[in-house]
């Protein structure tokens, strides 16, 4: 064989034994979760594929916790964490400290919040569902819950005589009407409860601050009060597709894991609960997080990307900013890299839930607005390769190419990413890439261009790109299609 450019064919080997190497180490660390039980329900299986078809949604915390720009109710947890520093003028005192972020609840009056500007901005951007927090662990409930006072509907909220003052029925709503499946993110934990955090005692860190066996009359009343908001959410707001349970250290069986769990069991009931829940909304989600077992139906690493791809179902939470609450100044994502993290994510089998915290007087600051944007004319272009897809071998190649596949097994796509630092994309003018599956490919098309001449081997694709389409208007990421 003669070697017409010796460096294009070093290149071309050195990227297809990247690529294996990058394969066979994907392949031993495969399975993640022995402990993932798949869901008998056919109907819930069915909402989990229509769910993994999303691919791309829209995560919401927002709360009193806004007016000071500070982090989600983390400031009531009495635990010395780098990341949980009161400040202000009560910071020294603990006590004086919640006395006054409780008062947060007479001044709370978000006036600009529109949920149908969110809504258009998410669809805009590819976002297919969304989850809001009716609850933080703080326990002020955004929406009208009977059960207690402690809830943007109570008079001592001055938004209460607003007549969207619901703002989970009118978010659930607005989305539900753009076509979004609704999520209900509910924190187990309620640090307001008296029945959770008992006045007799001092809190002395995340967890209930008494024993539930010693006191089981009191834990019984916790339950019973989880419960009913639950079931509010359930029979009040219409369709609800996932309910997304936060606060992983309230289980049956305490662990000295990362959730902060002591040895103390929590055990809320959640098989009363999922019985509850699914008969007021059939095929329900229920995401009981870092529980594994019967009530995690998908998992859901938090800020982070798994580094290979999930044999279960799973989606990485992730702020667009710093904070998952509203901190004035804060630095949000360029969208350069909110594509690639949709990208590799969607690469390695999960979905990608992105954060962004309203502000105290209810929008988004004006740079989540500029992202999504950046955000949805790429994906005009390219979300076909996002949307109905699964993961396909080899996955990925180096840090350049991710594979996926369309779920009916006849096209595959493979994104060319942009280099580091840099916004557009110039594609090689040859690109050598193993076959996804080894399943040969009868056309192949650089989206938003059009066709591209190839040809294959055994195992490898060698696509020709012209020079004048190698920057052919490619931001953030290109994505070829493949058809088998």
């Amino acid at each position: 064989m003669k070697i017409n450019n010796p460096s294009l064919f070093l290149h071309i080997i050195g990227v297809l034994l990247m690529c294996l190497v990058h394969f066979l180490t994907i392949a031993q660390h495969h399975n993640i979760s022995a402990d993932y039980i798949r869901p008998s329900d056919s109907l819930v299986r069915q909402n989990l594929e229509e769910w993994q078809d999303l691919k791309f949604g829209l995560f919401v915390h927002w709360g009193i916790y806004s007016q000071w720009g500070i982090i989600e109710s983390w400031n009531l947890c009495p635990e010395d964490r780098s990341w949980n520093i009161r400040r202000g003028a009560h910071a020294q005192n603990y006590f004086e400290y919640v006395k006054a972020y409780e008062k947060l609840q007479t001044t709370f009056n978000p006036i600009q919040f529109n949920p149908e500007k969110w809504a258009e901005t998410a669809k805009r951007a590819g976002m297919k569902y969304v989850v809001f927090t009716t609850k933080h662990h703080d326990g002020f409930a955004m929406f009208d819950t009977k059960q207690s006072d402690y809830k943007i509907t109570d008079s001592k909220t001055p938004f209460s005589s607003h007549p969207r003052s619901n703002v989970t029925k009118e978010i659930f709503s607005t989305f539900r009407g753009c076509g979004f499946k609704i999520g209900a993110y509910f924190s187990k934990p309620d640090w307001h409860s008296d029945y959770y955090w008992w006045p007799y005692f001092p809190p002395k860190d995340r967890n209930v601050n008494y024993d539930p066996d010693k006191y089981p009359d009191r834990w019984e009343k916790f339950k019973k009060f989880t419960y009913r908001q639950i079931e509010e959410l359930m029979l009040g707001y219409g369709k609800v597709d996932v309910l997304w349970l936060d606060g992983g250290w309230v289980r049956p069986v305490a662990s000295s894991d990362k959730q902060g769990a002591t040895r103390i069991s929590q055990d809320i009931g959640m098989a009363d609960i999922a019985a509850m829940a699914r008969r007021h909304q059939p095929g329900l989600l229920v995401v009981d997080r870092t529980v594994s077992g019967e009530f995690e139906n998908y998992v859901t690493p938090e800020q982070s990307v798994p580094e290979k791809p999930l044999d279960i179902p799973w989606e990485s939470c992730m702020t667009m900013g710093n904070s998952w609450s509203y901190v004035p100044d804060d630095v949000y994502k360029p969208a350069c890299q909110i594509i690639h993290t949709l990208i590799k994510i969607v690469s390695r089998g999960g979905n990608y839930l992105l954060n962004i915290g309203p502000g105290p007087h209810g929008d988004w600051d004006s740079d989540a607005y500029d992202r999504l944007g950046a955000v949805s004319e790429w994906i005009a272009i390219n979300g076909e390769g996002i949307y109905s897809t699964r993961s396909i071998a080899p996955y990925s190649c180096g840090n350049d190419y991710y594979y996926t596949r369309h779920k009916d097994g006849k096209i595959s796509y493979v994104f060319c990413l942009s280099d580091e630092g840099h916004d557009g994309v110039v594609l090689p003018l040859t690109v050598s890439l193993p076959l996804p599956a080894g399943k040969p490919v009868k056309q192949v098309e650089l989206l938003g261009v059009g066709r591209l001449k190839f040809k294959t081997t055994a195992d490898t694709l060698e696509i020709t790109v012209p020079n004048n389409k190698r920057t052919a208007g490619l931001d953030y990421a290109a994505a070829f299609k493949l058809i088998h």
